[in-house]
């Protein structure tokens, strides 16, 4: 699985090589303050409805790959000619790839239908393991001034890409694709942020929705 993963970012990064990358400094939207100000992701995972049985195998949630865009600390958007920059003076609590593992496990655990769900580098015992790719996780425009900033109200794009395979023998026996997009309110960080958390909700709650179909591992079953 790790190998197919490594694969397919390698040929992301060559695909998205025309995405010329702006200047470090970010375009000078949001906050204006000399340091960092740190926006905190917050998916709202809604339990499950009762009466689901619960699943007969535990699950371990690998640390995701990313494109190098989108794959650090800092928030990035993509202009209308297909440029890529980040929001000034602003970023997120941690990586993103380690705030997508935290947003699924969180999913899973809310279901109530995981009874052993954890962080594969955790060395939990698993019937399942769970590898993700983040392809997108970035705000889009659609306009830009003369001077090339962008303008109007973003539109968040968030697409994750998951394979499950057996954690003995590591056999694929799925593979599913969950892409949201969420209008953020306006044109600001806090609003890009929290267009974020939603169009990551409704990617994790997608992604569980999918898990929770699939019976024990085949070399669990008599």
């Amino acid at each position: 699985m790790a190998n197919n993963m490594m694969m397919n970012r390698r040929m992301l990064i060559v695909g998205a090589s025309s995405l010329a990358l702006a200047g470090c400094g970010g375009l000078g939207l949001g906050p204006t303050d000399a340091n960092n100000t740190i926006y905190v992701l917050q998916p709202t995972l809604q339990p499950a409805p009762q009466g689901g049985t619960p699943v007969d195998w535990a699950l371990a949630v690998d640390l995701p790959t990313a494109l190098d865009s989108v794959e650090g600390r800092r928030i990035t958007l993509i202009k209308p000619d297909g440029t890529m920059d980040y929001y000034a003076n602003a970023q997120l609590p941690d990586r993103v790839p380690v705030l997508v593992q935290t947003a699924l496990i969180s999913g899973f655990q809310s279901s109530g239908r995981v009874p052993s769900v954890g962080r594969i580098q955790d060395a939990l015992h698993a019937d399942y393991e769970l590898g993700v790719e983040v392809r997108d996780f970035s705000a889009h425009y659609d306009t830009q001034d003369k001077d090339g900033r962008p303008g109007g109200v973003p539109k968040i794009m968030v697409s994750l890409i998951c394979q499950m395979s057996t954690s003995r023998g590591r056999k694929i026996v799925a593979n599913f694709s969950a892409t949201q997009s969420v209008n953020a309110t306006e044109n600001s960080t806090g609003a890009v942020v929290k267009a974020m958390s939603a169009a990551l909700t409704a990617a994790v709650q997608q992604i569980v929705g999918w898990a929770l179909t699939m019976g024990p591992p085949p070399s669990a079953t008599p």
